[in-house]
């Protein structure tokens, strides 16, 4: 199905990106710190990484390596880029399909010297990694392992920028991925008095890969019922702005700043349930609002000419939802007048041994029966407010 999803973006969130005038406020600033530079991108095939680097190349680095164990990410990526005019210049520019947490990554960034900017965005960013100890486990070595060892490397090479991407679960985190980037927070800003970091809270990035959006698509294009809950909301933003946002973050501010969008809490999310309502009748298909699972899976597609289509809506029920958005805390001090459509954290002063948690977590995971709840309370150790929301239930379970 050919969707124009530039044009939907614009009707649902906005005409112009969100952050055009704090990109536009800080042109010098990003071109003096970008222009001939070097950049290293860790997790560049993704969405947002992939979206960072297009917002980066406009600045025009001298050299830009991009790390990505998704091969066929890497590979579209490069088509991409070839394809357009974004790399029609003198600029160094490899790919190579590793991951962060693989040997060989170091001795590549071992070899390739000192770089001036490192962005990471390799992350397991979904809530329902949150189904079994394994997934688990899995995201607690990707968020807060790699992050512990990709600045070990930094530090012992210099750099002039650090960024790396977090999410808006981080702030009061309920699950686990939430209190991993939370974790991941506070190990990155206790570098920041040895070269300059920072990082960015958001999510929901329309139609990035994975995402509700994304999934509608998939769902449509194999003639499958479309479902989602009716009481989460969020704030959006486009694959764009969500490059923007980390150009942003990475460059501009001082070491140790967390942005955020600023947002009207009542007037700037919106319901799950009403993006796929306006997703629906902006494609031309009607709703056809199903009572169960078993309905929606069940439906017959008779008639191809039809426009119902079968839609189910639920009400959340599975571990660590939170069904608003929120950016911080409410002990956190943050700045929303120094730029026009972005906050900014700066009240990170405290003492935090990354090595003793990094040991603590290593042998936790020798514990051949090692269960969620252990790992919840070692989190605790570290976040004392860490409110885990635990059911049972996981959106594994669910369409």
């Amino acid at each position: 199905m050919n969707i124009d999803i530039d044009a939907f973006l614009k009707k649902i969130l906005r005409q112009k990106s969100y952050f055009e005038k704090d990109i536009k406020n800080n042109f010098n600033t990003l071109n003096n710190n970008i222009l001939n530079k070097s950049v290293l991108v860790i997790g560049g095939a993704g969405t947002i990484g992939s979206s960072y680097i297009k917002e980066l190349l406009k600045f025009k680095p001298s050299k830009l390596i991009v790390v990505d164990f998704n091969e066929n990410g890497l590979t579209e990526l490069t088509r991409e880029l070839r394809s357009t005019n974004f790399l029609n210049y003198n600029i160094d520019f490899r790919t190579y399909p590793i991951s962060l947490n693989d040997k060989v990554f170091d001795k590549l960034f071992i070899k390739e010297s000192k770089f001036d900017i490192v962005a990471n965005f390799a992350a397991h960013k979904h809530v329902r990694s949150e189904k079994d100890i394994f997934s688990i486990e899995a995201l607690i070595k990707n968020n807060v392992g790699g992050a512990i060892k990709l600045l070990d490397l930094v530090n012992k090479s210099g750099v002039e920028h650090f960024f790396s991407v977090s999410t808006d679960k981080a702030a009061n985190p309920v699950n686990i991925m939430g209190a991993s980037k939370s974790l991941m927070e506070k190990i990155i800003l206790s570098y920041k008095n040895n070269f300059k970091v920072a990082t960015a809270r958001f999510a929901n990035v329309a139609f990035s890969n994975g995402s509700l959006l994304d999934g509608f698509i998939n769902r449509l294009n194999k003639r499958q019922p479309l479902s989602c809950p009716n009481d989460v909301k969020r704030f959006f933003v486009s694959p764009e702005e969500s490059g923007q946002i980390c150009l942003l973050a990475s460059i501009v501010g001082k070491s140790g700043d967390v942005f955020f969008p600023k947002f009207d809490f009542n007037l700037d999310q919106i319901y799950f349930k009403d993006v796929a309502l306006e997703f629906l009748n902006f494609i031309g298909l009607i709703p056809d609002i199903m009572s169960s699972e078993d309905a929606a899976r069940n439906y017959k597609f008779d008639n191809r000419e039809s426009k119902k289509y079968p839609i189910y809506f639920f009400k959340t029920n599975t571990s660590g939802e939170k069904l608003y958005e929120e950016f911080y805390t409410d002990d956190e001090h943050f700045s929303l007048s120094k730029y026009d459509a972005l906050g900014v954290i700066n009240n990170f002063e405290f003492e935090f041994d990354v090595k003793d948690l990094k040991n603590k977590l290593e042998h936790l995971f020798k514990n051949n029966e090692l269960v969620k709840i252990d790992l919840v309370n070692l989190i605790k150790d570290y976040l004392p407010d860490f409110d885990h929301i635990e059911t049972g239930k996981n959106l594994d379970q669910k369409m």
